[in-house]
């Protein structure tokens, strides 16, 4: 056991897999999913992994495979069986747990890789986001066949399509041009753009408690906070990572604690209210590490997953001490 973490480390190691995404289900506690593709995502196919936790560590419960790699993974937000994922063929997959056999849909429109997906969790409302290296953004209904609309003004490959939590019909965005964008559906347009980094933004992600604040992450290593309100300068910055940070999440049981993982193979934890903001590292991936999620259950939490073939899931230290 790494002195790293205050309990022990679940591995599932998934040959010739490596993987992009863990997202926990909102519904069942300890179940993950897990996006991942072979030969790095550049060829070969792609798995959907459906993993349950018990003493012995991490079963998957169920395994689905597509002909293109896996980038992304959400769950719906109105049934517990029901997934969609993203591929680098340009296409949307949705699945359900409960048919071994899959996709129910497929929805292909993008041009090229489809990097990310998201579900909004806005009650009464069934529409799913996602950003494409074909730099537009499309906005889905599960239950018709087409998009419902694209959303076109990034300069280059989109990274990162995040609902808000708060406002409904709204979204984030970053991209390769080096901005995040603030959308809205209502108005079928941008509604701000936020020069966020010199360099390639790949990843960002609303704050569960502020619904003006979110953070994005970026080839430059650095994580920088942004106020809806006053975009002209950030509200904080993390430095540490010393590769292109690959996903940032903010915590849903923390207003103040992030985490973010790394090329530099390394998970780690942040409060942006302290002066000494870096909580904890924890580096027990040999490869780049591209899957982050906090659990929406247990407060301690977290899963991730990297190109070295295993996903993990962990209870850092910082998390399990007293704010």
């Amino acid at each position: 056991m790494s002195a790293a973490h205050g309990g022990s480390v679940r591995t599932l190691r998934v040959p010739g897999r490596h993987g992009y995404a863990a997202e926990f289900s909102p519904y069942l506690p300890g179940r993950l999913a897990c996006a991942a593709a072979q030969h790095y995502g550049i060829a070969g196919c792609g798995t959907l992994l459906i993993l349950d936790q018990d003493e012995s560590g991490l079963r998957i419960f169920r395994s689905f495979d597509w002909n293109d790699g896996l980038f992304d993974v959400t769950w719906s937000e109105n049934n517990e069986h029901v997934l969609v994922t993203c591929s680098g063929d340009g296409s949307l997959q949705l699945w359900d747990t409960a048919k071994p056999a899959g996709p129910l849909q497929v929805y292909k429109e993008h041009t090229q890789e489809v990097y990310s997906v998201d579900w909004s969790q806005t009650r009464g409302e069934h529409l799913v986001v996602s950003g494409s290296w074909d730099q537009t953004i499309k906005l889905w209904d599960p239950n018709v066949g087409k998009s419902l609309c694209t959303f076109r003004g990034h300069e280059s490959v989109i990274y990162s399509t995040i609902w808000s939590p708060h406002m409904p019909g709204c979204f984030a965005s970053a991209s390769g041009d080096q901005t995040l964008r603030i959308w809205d559906v209502k108005a079928a347009g941008v509604r701000i753009v936020v020069p966020a980094h010199q360099a390639e933004v790949l990843s960002c992600d609303w704050c569960k408690y502020n619904e003006n604040l979110l953070v994005t992450g970026a080839v430059d290593c650095s994580l920088r906070g942004w106020d809806l309100r006053n975009v002209r300068q950030p509200v904080f910055e993390l430095l540490g990572h010393t590769y292109a940070i690959r996903r940032v999440k903010f915590s849903p049981f923390h207003s103040s604690v992030l985490a973010s993982c790394s090329y530099d193979f390394t998970v780690r934890f942040w409060n942006f209210s302290k002066p000494d903001p870096l909580l904890e590292i924890v580096d027990h991936h040999t490869e780049f590490t591209c899957g982050l999620d906090l659990s929406l259950q247990s407060p301690t939490q977290v899963a991730d997953c990297a190109w070295d073939e295993t996903i993990k899931i962990y209870d850092p230290v910082c998390l399990t001490l007293p704010a």
